[in-house]
């Protein structure tokens, strides 16, 4: 199959389904459900969608200015302006064609901060990992507190998030062999490969070499803490969702992350996962769905705007690029 068709379907057919899940979702439900559902949306409280929003915000810029400790050993000290509407610009990318936005990212500060795609693009995989970390410490943290329901879940979806991150770590692995296998290659038609290898392998490594480790940790803490809490307070906007716990709010958080990934930005299967996780604690089908839909609207809609927005400030604010 030709590469080009192959990555238009990458496209769309995740979009598909997303577009699919709501209309089976939306046409599933009866009249009565369907309108509860609208109401719980429309009662949604402003104050607490934007709070919601200036966490996430914040999470973002963190995200932009940890990657300097890691671009710093290489030799780099790009804009924190330029990093953040990279960041922001490779979230509007994601929205579109799932997984371009690392390569964007990359592709970004190579442009405007004239950093090698290669090595922007290794540091994007360390940090990944890191953040994957902390995702496991998160998924450990509301199984404890959670146990029954959220593997109950898990079980019932078909969902293996230990065979999902397994999946994540053997890939990394076998990248990082084929990525040596190329580099002792003498072959001429590798010579480019290994050195685009060569580069992100050096990105890789930043993470071993950076100076100031604790101030990355503190970053990589502060951004999941702004994800979990940016999560938690729009439980507030919904009026059957405010008295909700925390600990069941880290389980709807945990099966949000898996669930985002399925389809382009979660669009369709977010708000049925968390609507379906909050049934588990005594929440209406509909109060769920509700507040799955405010989080992942809210947030879909910051990373358009600040992403759009990125896009056109890049070229403005580095004119002399």
């Amino acid at each position: 199959m030709n590469s080009k068709i192959k990555n238009i379907l990458k496209t769309i057919i995740p979009l598909l389904l997303g577009i699919f899940l709501i209309w089976y979702s939306y046409n599933s439900a009866t009249p009565a459900e369907r309108a509860e559902l609208i109401l719980n949306i429309k009662k949604a409280d402003p104050f607490w969608v934007i709070l919601s929003l200036v966490l996430g915000t914040l999470a973002h810029l963190s995200r932009a200015y940890r990657w300097k400790f890691m671009l710093e050993p290489l030799g780099y000290k790009p804009k924190l302006r330029n990093s953040f509407m990279a960041v922001m610009a490779g979230y509007l990318a994601n929205l579109g064609i799932p997984r371009s936005g690392e390569f964007l990212r990359a592709a970004t500060l190579k442009t405007y901060e004239e950093i090698p795609v290669e090595k922007g693009f290794g540091t994007i995989i360390s940090e990944r990992l890191a953040d994957l970390v902390i995702l496991m410490a998160i998924i450990s943290l509301a199984v404890i507190l959670q146990t029954d329901h959220v593997l109950s879940y898990f079980s019932e979806n078909d969902i293996n998030p230990i065979f999902t991150i397994g999946i994540f770590v053997v890939l990394v692995i076998l990248g990082t062999i084929t990525l040596i296998l190329i580099k002792k290659s003498k072959l001429p038609i590798l010579r480019k490969i290994k050195n685009f290898a060569k580069g992100i392998l050096e990105g890789m490594r930043s993470i071993l070499n950076m100076r100031q480790k604790w101030a990355f940790i503190f970053h990589t803490l502060f951004i999941w803490t702004m994800y979990v809490m940016m999560f938690y307070v729009a439980t507030f906007a919904i009026p059957e969702t405010s008295e909700v716990g925390f600990s069941a709010i880290l389980a709807a958080f945990v099966v949000g992350s898996f669930a985002i990934s399925v389809t382009n930005g979660g669009i369709g299967v977010y708000p049925i996962a968390i609507g379906g996780v909050l049934t588990l604690f005594s929440i209406s089908k509909q109060g769920g769905e509700a507040f799955g839909w405010v989080v992942w609207a809210s947030q879909t809609l910051l990373n358009l705007v600040l992403g759009g927005l990125s896009f056109i400030f890049l070229p403005i604010l580095n004119r002399r690029k």
